[in-house]
């Protein structure tokens, strides 16, 4: 139907309240499509139909007598397989996990519902989320709107995959190192990471805590905005869009655009040329702490990462995926003098990075400096492998390093994003930056 089909989750939100929309066959139709489409078995792990069929209809009832817990009351959604589902398996993409059922919902999921969510199903992933490819023989690998034999993104990769393909209205991933912004962005998709600690963690299967977000996917800012209050019980409101002329941008040079491939570079021109055209003020700026930064990821990651995953992974290590295993086990060669020194030194470049972006309404940078790799390729070629993952994650593990919200916004070049960056828990300010510049992207939804 197409009122409904590739219509932003708050579009029919607001079909859900004028009586136009029910939310039993909306969440039906949402069914239909996954049934339908031939790729949905790479995008769900599961399918929660009757839970969902128990939400449409308690929101149709708030509908009928005029009592909506808000805008997103009866839009369905998908989680990533690594929130907890009462009596639903949550297995991380890992075989590790297999059969694991938990016995109540994550924190997230349960303000979710509260605000009224339908929660279709759960989505396939990178294999305990340590991946930005969402390449997964383990359990399957999700595909790339764009590009039938590439990746989709990960670690949130189904999850990008089931509102790309017209199968969720939106979907709620998390980010460790990129991995909402990463299939966001290759799936032309708006990808929000929030600052570490902004939302719940409790019944999230981790991997750094440290550096683990919650975030939604969705087709537009304004989806994001409504998501975020969902998933924490806020209301969050970003008010009317600033003027881009009174805003002042930086673009970051350091790192951000080392060995950037053509279309990702391609794009990121197109839309600052739109965002300078606006009258935005942009300044180019080197900021020294960010490539001392990333010198420390092979420490704090991997070492956090494994600490976290131990007990699971020797319990059955052949059941892994060997370029993740080996991911997981560099972290057992990292000193806990080296650990702690580590952080240290991060927290103290965190604080040039802020003293350097202060005077700038938000940092431009691109989300991600290759396009989705090739599959096969991925699968044949070790060396190719663990390139193309580290750099799929370099620009967008900034933000996780330096402890700051991300956004991503298609760019209208394929799998290429454009991504903003501002301080620490400055969430509804980035959100009405983003739909500032999603206007004049042309990316905006109704």
């Amino acid at each position: 139907m197409d009122r409904i089909r590739n219509k932003s989750a708050a579009a029919l939100g607001r079909a859900i309240e004028d009586g136009t929309l029910d939310p039993i066959d909306l969440a039906e139709f949402y069914f239909d499509e996954i049934k339908s489409c031939n790729v949905s078995d790479r995008i769900y792990a599961r399918l929660m139909r009757e839970r969902a069929g128990e939400e449409a209809q308690a929101a149709r009832a708030r509908q009928k007598s005029g009592t909506r817990r808000g805008l997103l009351d009866g839009v369905p959604v998908s989680w990533k397989d690594l929130f907890n589902t009462k009596g639903i398996a949550t297995e991380a993409g890992s075989a590790l996990y297999r059969d694991n059922i938990p016995m109540s919902d994550a924190a997230v999921l349960q303000c979710a519902t509260q605000a009224g969510l339908v929660a279709l199903g759960k989505t396939h992933m990178s294999e305990l989320a340590f991946s930005g490819l969402g390449l997964n023989p383990i359990t399957a690998t999700s595909p790339c709107v764009n590009d039938a034999g590439a990746v989709s993104g990960g670690s949130s990769s189904g999850a990008a995959a089931s509102v790309a393909f017209g199968l969720a209205a939106a979907a709620i991933g998390t980010d460790t190192g990129g991995s909402v912004r990463i299939p966001a962005a290759w799936n032309d998709l708006v990808g929000f990471k929030t600052t570490s600690g902004r939302l719940s963690l409790e019944g999230v299967i981790a991997l750094a805590p440290s550096f683990d977000t919650v975030g939604p996917i969705a087709r537009s800012v304004e989806d994001c905005a409504l998501l975020l209050g969902a998933l924490d019980g806020q209301d969050v409101r970003t008010g009317t869009p600033p003027d881009l002329s009174s805003l002042k941008f930086a673009v970051l040079e350091t790192v951000a655009f080392d060995d950037i491939r053509a279309a990702p570079a391609r794009g990121f021109d197109q839309a600052l040329a739109r965002i300078a055209a606006a009258g935005a003020k942009i300044t180019r700026i080197e900021v020294p702490a960010v490539r001392d930064a990333m010198a420390l990821s092979g420490v704090l990651f991997p070492a956090e990462a494994y600490a976290t995953q131990r007990a699971q992974i020797e319990a059955a290590p052949e059941r892994m995926f060997p370029p993740i295993l080996d991911r997981f086990r560099a972290g057992r060669t990292v000193s806990a003098p080296d650990y702690i020194a580590g952080w240290a030194k991060l927290r103290q470049l965190r604080a040039h990075y802020l003293a350097a972006t202060q005077p700038f309404d938000a940092v431009l940078l691109p989300t991600a400096p290759i396009l989705p790799p090739n599959v096969h390729r991925l699968m044949e070629d070790s060396d190719y492998y663990v390139t193309e993952n580290l750099l799929a994650l370099r620009n967008t593990r900034i933000a996780n390093l330096m402890g700051l919200p991300g956004l991503t916004l298609p760019t209208g070049v394929a799998s290429c994003g454009l991504l903003l960056q501002t301080l620490p828990m400055s969430e509804a300010r980035l959100l009405a930056i983003g739909a500032a510049v999603e206007s004049v992207l042309g990316q905006a939804l109704t």
